[in-house]
């Protein structure tokens, strides 16, 4: 892993989450059947639920759900807009993590030849297919999307997406995975608290490590904005949607992705600082030496590391990278940078 994935300041406060991934399937694969398959993993990433299904809950179901962070989607408004930017088609694979009571299941079995729901809760794992009524395109796996082996929901060179209703403290972890693996998506639509959408999709004058991380991988825009209310029980917090088209190659032609985020890094270590100085401070080097970094890439001492686009983050990496010696380089090599700050 070489990408620079800070979870945002304020602690873990938990949204209901959903991911979806769509596969094409061949013409040749046998017609699916209900399946229920039990992962060794236990700790909360995703829920959501539809009005249409939504029961009162016991005390003992509502202590499960509070335990586990869960806030059922309930906007159909919403549903609407997620499945419509998803642009699932009848010969696409739909994975969805987190399908809780099932809401957007229901909507993706409609749009997609076959839906394989990913769930934490082992209620609503065994109630979801009986819900939902039995139908012969859905298969139930209990899981974590933070630990499951990706190989094992997705075939092996099959073109997918992603769609996800991420909590707060599972997003990064979550989405890092899917755009850092060797078999990424096509796709991802992501709903996440507000503010960590506009970290995604930010442009130069407001960007931070998070958008330097998701906008190397891919093109990032909201599709909406959704309200508390859009879930049962409503969050604290607001949230939004985005989209992100992945890039069929990094946004930036640079030899080394480990180097580079190590730069932009460094770049960010004091980011209301001047590059002059953040740039000396994350990378060891004298004032002088920036400058002349600087200087060479064509990009102001005296800008920040927030109002850097990635193509200059490239530019800077080139000349700092060809001026290193070789044993730095290997150092780099054998780092992790993906611990938050």
């Amino acid at each position: 892993g070489h990408a620079l994935w800070p979870l945002p300041k304020g602690g873990a406060r938990s949204l209901s989450s959903t991911l979806i991934l769509g596969i094409r399937r061949s013409a040749q694969s046998p017609s699916p059947r209900t399946t229920h398959i039990l992962l060794p993993f236990t700790q909360s990433v995703t829920e959501s639920a539809t009005k249409k299904s939504a029961q009162p809950a016991s005390r003992s179901e509502k202590g499960r759900r509070k335990a586990l962070g869960q806030h059922f989607l309930t906007s159909g408004r919403i549903i609407n807009r997620i499945a419509a930017a998803a642009e699932l088609t009848p010969q696409d694979l739909v994975v969805e993590i987190g399908p809780g009571a099932g809401a957007l299941t229901a909507r993706l079995l409609e749009q997609a030849g076959r839906v394989v729901a990913v769930e934490v809760d082992p209620h609503l794992v065994n109630t979801l297919p009986a819900r939902l009524g039995n139908p012969a395109s859905l298969t139930v796996l209990e899981a974590d999307a933070r630990y499951v082996d990706l190989s094992s929901l997705v075939p092996s060179g099959e073109k997918y997406k992603v769609a996800a209703n991420l909590p707060y403290y599972a997003a990064n972890p979550i989405v890092r995975r899917f755009l850092e693996a060797a078999h990424k998506p096509t796709l991802m639509v992501l709903t996440l608290q507000q503010e960590v959408a506009a970290a995604m999709t930010a442009a130069p004058g407001k960007m931070s490590m998070l958008s330097v991380a998701v906008q190397y991988y891919a093109d990032a825009v909201i599709v909406c904005s959704v309200p508390p209310t859009a879930f049962k029980p409503p969050p604290k917090v607001t949230s939004a949607v985005v989209k992100l088209v992945l890039r069929p190659g990094p946004a930036v032609d640079v030899d080394d992705a480990d180097g580079f985020f190590n730069l932009v890094r460094a770049g960010f270590s004091a980011p209301r600082k001047q590059l002059r100085n953040s740039l000396g401070h994350g990378l060891g080097l004298s004032g002088g030496t920036v400058d002349e970094l600087l200087a060479q890439a064509e990009v102001d001492v005296k800008r920040r590391a927030e109002t850097l686009a990635l193509p200059e983050w490239a530019a800077i990496y080139r000349i700092w990278s060809a001026s290193r010696p070789a044993e730095d380089l290997n150092e780099d090599q054998g780092e992790d940078r993906r611990e938050a700050p």
